[in-house]
């Protein structure tokens, strides 16, 4: 096989767009100065916890299995990092209390691409996510069911659970953070729609 006729797979769509178009119009839009100050996505991480159902082994197959339906790769146990007396965790002890998979590159693009097109618009009663942002200017998302993903078949979504969807983002404020995740297509609620 020639060198030149290696194949080279296309970028994602939303990454060519962000590349090609979004980073100039945020810069126009946000009124920065340089180039390196728009806002950038830096990874997404998709977690789900354990919770009451640390110790049955068949809802941790299923969430697994979750997660890798949907995001395209295998996912990290996560162990408790703090004795909670409470809940009756103690660090490290044996059983996960939550599992995690962390996309950075063409899967992160890809994932975001599914999930604003294809999933969001699946929701029930859909008025927008919401708009709160953390003190960094990362946005989290929290699903209650994993059946809104059309990666899973109907078997696959009779345990159901919730997950949680952490987008990280290298940028100046929470304001600058959603005028990219708007480019990306994010619906958030408008103001009065709040119930």
């Amino acid at each position: 096989m020639a060198k030149d006729s290696v194949a080279t797979t296309p970028a994602p769509r939303l990454k060519a767009l962000y590349n090609e178009k979004y980073v100039k119009e945020l810069q126009a839009e946000l009124n920065l100065a340089n180039v390196h100050q728009v806002p950038k996505l830096e990874k997404i991480t998709v977690s789900v916890g354990t919770g009451k159902n640390k110790e049955d082994k068949r809802h941790l197959e299923t969430v697994k299995n979750t997660l890798t339906k949907i995001t395209g790769q295998a996912p990290v146990e996560r162990l408790a990092k703090k004795s909670i007396a409470t809940f009756k965790i103690r660090a490290g002890m044996g059983a996960p209390v939550g599992v995690s998979v962390t996309l950075r590159g063409a899967r992160m693009y890809e994932f975001l691409d599914r999930l604003v097109n294809v999933t969001l618009p699946r929701v029930r009663d859909f008025h927008g996510v919401g708009t709160k942002f953390d003190k960094s200017g990362n946005y989290n998302l929290g699903l209650t069911d994993q059946s809104i993903f059309t990666e899973l078949s109907f078997e696959e979504t009779q345990v159901v659970h919730g997950l949680q969807i952490t987008f990280v983002i290298k940028n100046e404020d929470a304001a600058h953070s959603r005028a990219l995740l708007e480019k990306f297509g994010l619906p958030f609620e408008k103001e009065g729609d709040r119930r």
